[in-house]
């Protein structure tokens, strides 16, 4: 028979039974910690295979052997962006991986490009990619302070390249509005005179006076002062007098349209380069007679230079 102090010695110590409740846990953590280790040397491995070149020629051949290839690229949207810029900043071309890129990188690279407001672009598979642009359109070139930018047609900046090369010649034909306020206020007129191709077809320039009304810088320099609030008739009266005696045609160096009830012609220089007598004169409203050539003779050439309106500056 034992003694008591036999079956004392007998009995585990604390760490043997701290370390058999633990026994459970211990394997799941080395498996853990070789788990880890194997992934990190992948991550060295794939690492050292895109930075270094000797492995450029396996990885290009792992790549090869992937099925899902691009096969096709479709793009919509794309009026004001060229294909090349677009292509650059997609980063992929057929025969591609097509899971080997970032769509949200793409993204981030097309939104940043000149005119596009924003993109959509997306992986159908087996093999298509399909990018979709919404483009921020010029509407007018804004000139103030002497710094020349395009604008939608809510008045907001339009991201340019500078506006040269073959984008110049496109811009070239936009309208141009000048002084501040310009911008927000250009939409209206722009309408208004679309509906006046009369008008419209000789207009270079809209100023903006004091933020509240137009004048027009027409292509030979003549400036047409349109009345606040009420170009919608005076615009329709202008287009009547271009029909009826073709003053846009005439050699003058200003119409004044400020008055309701009748407006200002100021004539060009005579031949003598003084003013001619009478210079400013008024005219009916429901009946302007034609406007006298200030010699007698017939209309000069109008291709001869103008009188500069000053407050306009030429665009390269």
């Amino acid at each position: 028979m034992k003694r008591p102090a036999d079956n004392l010695n007998d009995r585990p110590s604390r760490l043997s039974i701290f370390l058999r409740r633990q026994k459970r846990l211990i394997r799941p953590a080395i498996a853990t910690l070789l788990v880890c280790a194997i992934g990190a040397g992948c991550v060295g491995l794939v690492h050292r295979m895109g930075s270094e070149e000797r492995f450029a020629p396996l990885r290009a051949r792992v790549v090869n052997m992937l099925p899902l290839r691009i096969t096709d690229i479709t793009v919509t949207g794309n009026e004001l962006t060229g294909d090349a810029a677009l292509q650059e900043a997609l980063g992929v071309h057929k025969g591609d991986f097509i899971l080997g890129f970032s769509l949200g990188a793409a993204r981030m690279r097309i939104d940043a490009l000149p005119f596009v407001d924003h993109s959509v672009v997306e992986r159908r598979l087996p093999g298509t990619i399909i990018v979709h642009l919404i483009e921020r359109r010029p509407f007018a070139v804004w000139q103030n302070h002497g710094h020349f930018m395009l604008i939608d047609r809510a008045g907001n900046q339009v991201r340019d390249q500078g506006m040269t090369g073959k984008d110049a010649q496109a811009f070239m034909q936009l309208p141009l509005v000048v002084g501040p306020d310009a911008n927000l206020a250009a939409a209206s007129l722009m309408d208004e005179l679309s509906a006046q191709p009369e008008v419209r077809g000789h207009v270079a320039a809209a100023v903006r006076v004091g933020q509240r009304r137009w004048n027009l810088t027409l292509r030979d320099g003549t400036v047409v002062l349109l009345p606040e609030g009420e170009e919608v008739p005076a615009l329709k009266r202008l287009a009547q007098m271009q029909q009826d005696m073709r003053i846009l045609d005439r050699p003058v160096i200003s119409i004044d349209m400020r008055l309701p009830d009748r407006l200002i012609i100021r004539e060009a220089p005579g031949p003598t380069g003084g003013d001619r007598p009478g210079g400013d004169r008024p005219a009916s409203n429901d009946n302007t007679p034609p406007i006298a050539d200030p010699a007698g003779l017939s209309m000069p050439d109008m291709s001869r230079p103008r009188p500069d309106p000053g407050n306009v500056q030429r665009r390269a």
